[in-house]
Parts: structure tokens; C-alpha cells; sequence
């Protein structure tokens, strides 16, 4: 199981939110660069990097960010937060992403995803599901929708997408522990699927249970900034 550390960008910096929710930020580092090196440091191979800035304005905003971590790491950086256009999506692959991160527009506009997916290839998507009730979140969760996970799971892999990651939007960000249960229903309905656990993850034993699973990787952010997991701990689950 791949461990992928995230870092969260507003206005060029490090910050966290709590459940999506703006107004609880807490900023932990100035440089992203400082970050992902410490990342790159402990081993780790893999980063989840989010415009949360982009996600606000519908467009991708810090993608200077991605650009310099991109050159001064070695990282595999999947990189996403309001990519709406082609455009977007080709920017975000120029300054150096290895995937690009989509959600809402894979759920609202099917036609344009697909038309992505024919144009840069699948193997170019990481693909993100926030989910409430098996039932998919969009637009920062402010709106849940009546699409089922896993017919969006199944229509998507049929379109040649191989990694998918989920994330519980009751759970994210509040350190109350992983949605294993619905990981496991996931997991055991589409084997192939390199599927990406997400949010709620608070400390070591969380790590190994997702593991255990059968998780392919695991989103972590808030319980590395926190102490929660020790960059030292990941180091020895990566190996």
C-alpha cells in the first residue's frame, strides 16, 4: 500500500481545512517546497497536492506551486482542486503532475470527462469520490447528489480509469478514523481497482487496518501535521 501524504494549498501556503469547511484553516507551513521535501526524505514516492484556491474559483489557481515541487522533488504529484476545462487539465499535466485530480466534473458533466479521458488517456486521471451515505458529495460537499459510488465507480472503470480514491465526508479531517466498512464493500466489488483510501485516517493502526483491506494507497494529511503519525512510522509501513 502506498502511503500519500497531502498538502492542501491556499494562497501559495500549507494549510488544512476541517470537513471542507473554509472558515477552520490552519495554515502549518509557509513553503510547500519545505513539506514535500520532508516528504521525499522519509522515503515517500507518492503526493496528493489540492488547490483549495481552485476549488473555491471553479479554475486552477497555484499551479506555480505544483511547477516547483514537480522540479525540485521526485515525486508521482497528482495535482487537482476546480478543474472544469481541458485547459485546466493540460496546465496541470505542463507544470509537471503525473495525474490530474478531478471529482465534480466527473459527476455534473460525464461528456466533458470522457472527452478528457479520449483526448490525454485515462492512465492521466486520478479519479476522487466524496461520498455521504454511499451517495456522492459535490461542490465542496455543500450538495449530495443521488448517484450511487458504485455505479460511478463501475461506468468509470469502463472508461479504462484504474484509480479511484474516496473520501467519507463525515470523516475528513475529523481524526475519527477511516470509512473501512464502505473501503471494504468497494474493494470486494471491484478487485481490479487500485483503490485509494481517503480522510479520517488518525493514527498507525488506522494505516495498517486500511492496508489490510486491500487498500492500494492512503490519502494522509491532518494526522502527519498533528503528530498523530510520524513521518518515521510511514517510512517503516512504506518499506
Amino acid at each position: 500500500m502506498k502511503i500519500i501524504p497531502a498538502i492542501d494549498i491556499i494562497d501559495g501556503k500549507c494549510v488544512r481545512l476541517t470537513q471542507g469547511d473554509y472558515n477552520q484553516k490552519t495554515i502549518y507551513n509557509e513553503h510547500p517546497l519545505e513539506v514535500a521535501r520532508e516528504f521525499e526524505d522519509a522515503g515517500l514516492t507518492r503526493l496528493h497536492l489540492v488547490d483549495l484556491d481552485g476549488a473555491k474559483a471553479g479554475k486552477v489557481c497555484n499551479w506555480k506551486v505544483l511547477e516547483t515541487l514537480a522540479a525540485k522533488t521526485k515525486m508521482i504529484i497528482d495535482f487537482g482542486g476546480g478543474v472544469k476545462t481541458q485547459k485546466d487539465a493540460q496546465i496541470i499535466l505542463d507544470s509537471g503532475a503525473a495525474l490530474v485530480t478531478v471529482g465534480s466534473i466527473a459527476v455534473k458533466d460525464e461528456a466533458t470527462f470522457v472527452s478528457w479521458l479520449d483526448h490525454f488517456g485515462a492512465n492521466k486521471f486520478l479519479l476522487g469520490a466524496d461520498v455521504k451515505d454511499e451517495k456522492l458529495a459535490v461542490h465542496g460537499w455543500l450538495e449530495t447528489t443521488d448517484v450511487w459510488i458504485y455505479d460511478f465507480i463501475r461506468k468509470y472503470m469502463d472508461h479504462g480509469v484504474e484509480q479511484i480514491f474516496c473520501t467519507d465526508v463525515a470523516k475528513d479531517g475529523a481524526l475519527q478514523g477511516p470509512a473501512t466498512e464502505l473501503y471494504k464493500n468497494i474493494i470486494k466489488e471491484f478487485p481490479k481497482l487500485k483503490f485509494i483510501a481517503s480522510g479520517g485516517v488518525s493514527n498507525l493502526d488506522d494505516v495498517h487496518q486500511l492496508a489490510e483491506i486491500g487498500c492500494a494507497g492512503v490519502i494522509i494529511g491532518k494526522a502527519i501535521y498533528e503528530g498523530r503519525v510520524t513521518l518515521k512510522q510511514l517510512e517503516e509501513v512504506n518499506k
